[in-house]
Parts: structure tokens; sequence; C-alpha cells
């Protein structure tokens, strides 16, 4: 296993060896591997979603210490810094997942971003579902059922709207953004997650929620760490993925709908945020592709965290 750094802090891959071929990995702390507990600050290139049914110590998320209270569900996005701090007997489930894995329903990327804004959910109703639908995708990953993929995929987008209702009568984070911070990012991001909203720029998204173009990049960069800007091509990258694997419009038509009157500039840009070609994306992931192929499982200008014999990935 190799930890790639970004800066001073080790940049965590997600790779899951055969036969699950899937930019996906469920399991306990133990089965997921050692990197699941990782006591040293670190960076994920992947969401990771963590249900503590027990044990004793504190996660530190963005350097914010939270004691662990049990039972609750964490949502930690790619490129927040975390590490685990003094536990013992840590106890529940951890899932990883990257952004191909949201293709089927692009819109969870927007929940989930809302769902790491509270880190460490608290859990109120026992008779929610999430345990036991936590351990229904644990046996689709191990058994490998026909259609299994798509059964994943329909459950974490079951646990996702269920941990948001747990969300939404919550106590406000203790270290959320500022009030008007918060409230346009959020703005900001249900915009350009919305039909057509890749084909914006940071002006006419500033006209349209009504403020200055330099007000809106300081608000959401407090909100979210990220730029406007930043944020926008995200969202052009995730969309270009999406009509790559899931449909056979032509290059020069996935351009287009991504906000790109220059296929040839797209092809620049598609390149630079995911290190490949259009066409080598598709190749490896879209329609006609198997699971022999091998397919696409990380950003290849990164290197890996070595697949070993079982899953070791966290």
């Amino acid at each position: 296993m190799s930890t790639p750094r970004t800066g001073d802090l080790p940049l965590h891959r997600l790779e899951v060896p055969f036969p699950h071929l899937l930019p996906f990995a469920v399991g306990s702390f133990d089965s997921i591997g050692p990197l699941s507990r990782a006591n040293f600050p670190h960076r994920h290139a992947f969401y990771e979603i963590v249900h503590v049914t027990g044990g004793r110590g504190a996660h530190v998320l963005d350097y914010v210490h939270r004691p662990l209270e049990p039972p609750h569900l964490c949502v930690i996005t790619p490129g927040q810094v975390h590490h685990w701090e003094n536990t013992e007997e840590l106890t529940g489930r951890v899932m990883l997942f990257n952004e191909d894995f949201l293709l089927s329903h692009p819109h969870d990327a927007v929940a989930l971003d809302l769902l790491a804004d509270r880190p460490w959910l608290r859990l109120r109703d026992p008779q929610d579902g999430i345990p036991d639908l936590l351990a229904e995708m644990e046996h689709e990953y191990q058994t490998l059922g026909a259609g299994y993929a798509g059964v994943l995929r329909a459950y974490l987008h079951i646990l996702i709207a269920r941990a948001l209702r747990n969300r939404e009568p919550g106590p406000e984070r203790e270290t959320a953004a500022p009030g008007r911070a918060a409230e346009l990012g959020a703005a900001f991001i249900r915009l350009i997650s919305s039909p057509g909203g890749t084909d914006s720029s940071v002006a006419s998204c500033a006209k349209e929620l009504g403020v200055s173009a330099g007000h809106l990049h300081a608000l959401v960069k407090e909100a979210t760490g990220q730029t406007p800007g930043r944020l926008i091509r995200h969202r052009q990258t995730l969309e270009a993925k999406r009509l790559l694997a899931r449909t056979d419009l032509t290059i020069r038509q996935v351009a287009r709908d991504t906000g790109f009157a220059d296929p040839a500039y797209f092809c620049r840009f598609f390149r630079r945020e995911t290190g490949l070609t259009p066409g080598d994306y598709r190749a490896a992931i879209g329609p006609g592709s198997s699971p022999q192929s091998g397919g696409i499982h990380h950003d290849p200008r990164i290197p890996s965290i070595a697949a070993a014999a079982k899953r070791t990935v966290g």
C-alpha cells in the first residue's frame, strides 16, 4: 500500500481489486484495512461514509476535534483532512466510493456536500433502518449477486436520503460558516448542480444570485473551502463523465452540453482534470465496456493504493 503525498499530507486513493472492479468498497474497519482507522492527518481522493457503533477516542476532521459518541454517521468528502485519535475498540462500517459511483444519481453529490457540513450526524431514530441498510450493502458487496452494482447504487441513494432526514431537524454545526456564507454557498452549489448549471460562469452565477462576482468568490470560498471557479470545473468534469459513460453523444456534443463551445478546448480541459482524454475515458468505462476490461477506478495522475489479495483501502 502506498500513500502518495499532496503538499504535507498523504493522499489516499481508492483501488478495489478483482472481482469487484467498482469504485466502491464497504466493510468493517478490520476488513477495509488499517488505513480505515489511520491516526495521522491525510486526505482522500474519494468519499467516505463511516457508521460508528462503538468505541472510544476522537475523530479529527478539518482539524476540528470531536469525541466519539456512538452511534453516529459521518460523511467525509474528497479533499477533507481527517484522522482518528486515541481510538479503542472502534466498531462499525466504512464505505468508500468515488464520483463515478454517483453517475446514476448525480444530485447525490450535492446531498453529500450537505451531509458533510455537519460531521458526526447523530442517529436519533433507531428504527431509521440505516444499520440494516449498511448490512445489506455489505452482503451485496461480498456475495456479488446478479446486478449487484445497480443494487449497491440504489442502496447508497436510499442511505443518503435517510441520512438527510436525520440531519434536517438537528442543531447547527458548531464550526459552520457564518450564516450568509453558508446560505450563499449552498445556493451556489444548487445552481451549478441544476440542469444546465455546468454552462454557468462565475459572473452569470453571481448575477443570478444577486451578488457581485467578488462577493460570491469570498463567501463561497469561506463556506466550502473552494473557489466558485473550481466548483464549476468540478461539476463540469462530473457531468462530462456521466455523459461519456451513459450516453452515445459525440465528444463535440458532450463538450456543448457541459458548457464548452470549442471541443478541442474541452478535450484539453478534461485531460487536465482527469488525466485521460474523453475518448480514453469512454473506452474504459463507457457504454459497452465490460468488467473484464478493467475500467478506470482512480485518477491515473496519482499512484493508487496497491490492490492486495484482500481489500486494504481506507
